[in-house]
Order: structure tokens, then sequence, then C-alpha cells
């Protein structure tokens, strides 16, 4: 099992507080530091305001030096592909090769209003996302001194050059993700080199395994070739007089974070409580860190669980 570290900065935090998470994670021993993309928080007053993820992760790259960093998950409507892709290339040779690129359809409206960026329909989203995805990958793979030509129904590239390169080849993995039936499956099992699943249930995950790896092999690629993932939020305590208080310090019920959740409780209870997502193929599971203040939290949590896997 691989851990990550996830945090939602648009909640309230700094580009200092996400250093002194990307930093201590990476110190503990988690695999990688990844960031939401969203300029409006979803409760609270959100101070100091929003930093954007690829300016805090291009920031990241040159303050680390073997973490993973990316995007859980970039919003397709906040970027033309074409910048995006230079965006991420940047990031990625800034880092040595060290970016997962996660990209969404994207869902939260009320941002979309509060910074006047268009929001057109779901199914509009979801064309958009399949162009920038062919779009993005063209770019980095094409010959190097060959130009780029696109013609979709919304984006249309002439003569690029396709440049810079990303570090990685052919490409930074790409991670989809989400709880869709159909065209989900299809984009992952297309595109993607990771699938995650956030904060459902064991069963719900089991379900949305089932049909990526369905559309995985139709169309003929191998089993193994994709990495699934899921996201939960945390709430460690080495008693449940700790557990309790962070539960508290991030606003949540613990019985509702009990009904949620397997990463609540002390390290034993949580070890027990991860058998079941290692029965449905869970590989990769990303930590949501709400209190981004807690330290302790990462170590505690790298230590007396991580290790045990």
């Amino acid at each position: 099992m691989d851990f990550r570290v996830f945090v939602e900065p648009q909640q309230g935090a700094s580009y200092t507080d996400q250093l002194a998470v990307a930093q201590t994670a990476e110190q503990v021993g988690f695999s990688g530091f990844f960031r939401s993309d969203h300029y409006v928080a979803m409760a609270g007053d959100g101070l100091p305001g929003p930093t954007d993820s690829w300016v805090t992760l291009g920031a990241l790259a040159r303050e680390t030096t073997a973490i993973r960093l990316g995007t859980l998950v970039t919003s397709s409507t906040f970027r033309h592909p074409g910048p995006l892709a230079v965006t991420v290339a940047q990031v990625d040779a800034m880092s040595g090769g060290r970016v997962d690129f996660g990209i969404g359809a994207g869902w939260f409206e009320a941002e979309h209003r509060a910074y006047a960026i268009p929001f057109p329909p779901l199914a509009e989203r979801f064309a958009r996302l399949t162009e920038q995805l062919e779009v993005i990958i063209g770019l980095w793979t094409a010959p190097d001194g060959d130009l780029f030509d696109y013609a979709g129904t919304h984006y249309a590239l002439s003569e690029s050059p396709a440049l810079p390169k990303p570090a990685q080849r052919p490409h930074p993995p790409i991670i989809i993700g989400g709880l869709g039936a159909r065209r989900t499956p299809m984009l992952a099992a297309t595109f993607a080199a990771e699938f995650n699943v956030p904060f459902a249930s064991i069963e719900t995950i089991e379900t949305q395994f089932g049909r990526v790896a369905d559309a995985v092999a139709s169309v003929g690629r191998s089993p193994d070739s994709m990495v699934y993932s899921a996201a939960f939020v945390v709430c460690a305590g080495r008693n449940d007089a700790e557990v309790a208080r962070r539960a508290d310090a991030i606003g949540r019920d613990l019985d509702e974070l009990r009904s949620n959740t397997p990463l609540i409780g002390t390290p034993a209870q949580i070890v027990d409580q991860l058998g079941a997502a290692v029965e449905i193929g869970v590989q990769r599971i990303y930590l949501q860190v709400l209190d981004m203040s807690d330290l302790d939290h990462l170590d505690l949590f790298a230590t007396q669980v991580m290790r045990q896997f």
C-alpha cells in the first residue's frame, strides 16, 4: 500500500502552511504531496485566501527533493489545454520528473461565478475534458522538432511547437477519478495511469473499480497497467482522547467520521479497518489532511500506521 498526503488549501492555508506539510510528509516517508484545485472555500472564510495549485507546486518542486507532487484534481475549466501543458511540463522539469497530473471536468459552480470562469453544462465539460487530454498528451508526445495540429469541437491548435516537453517520458502519469458509471471509467481507461475514488464507501469503491477494470479490458490494456486509489479524511490518535481532539479541530463529528472513513481511530484500529480496502484492490491511499497545522498527525500516521504496510 502506498500513502500520499492530500490537502485542501482553499479552506484556509498559505503557501508557507503547504510547504510545511509537504516537507514534513517527505521527511516522514509519504510518497506524495497533492493538493486540490479550487478558488473558493466550501465552508468557513477561507482566509488568507486561495493559492493557485500550479504556482504552489512549482515552488514546492524546488523546496522538496523526492516526494511526488500533483493535483487531485486540476479543473479543466480553469485553463486552456495549451498553456496547461506548458505549465505542467515546466513543473515536471523543475521537480526532476516528480509530477503526477490529476485532471477532471470541474464541478463547483460557485467558484466559477466568483472568478468569471465559464461553467458549461456537464456534457460539454466532459467533451472539453476529453479534448484537453488529447491536446495535452499530443503536445507532450509529439516528436522533437515536429509541429502539432489539432482540430476539435472546442479546441483547435495550428503549428504548435509542442514545447516544452516534460521531464518524464512519454509524459507524467495522469490521474482521473470520480463516480460516473460510463464516461468516467472510459476516460480513465483511455488516458489514465491511475484511477481514484474520493470519499466513498468500500462498496462504492469496489463497484467503481470494477467498472474501470472492465473499461481497461475493453480498450486492450493489461489489467496491471492501472493503479487503483482512494481518498479518505484522516483522523488518527494515540488514544481515544487524541482522536476526539483531532475530530473537534476539523469540526467533524466522531460518529460521522467512523461511518465514512477507515482512517479514524488509533493506529491499531486504522490498520485493521484498512483490511477491507486492501481486499478490494486499493493500491494507494490519499490522506485528506484538514488541519494543516498539526504536523504531528503526519508523523504519527507514518510511524505507526504506514510502516505496517
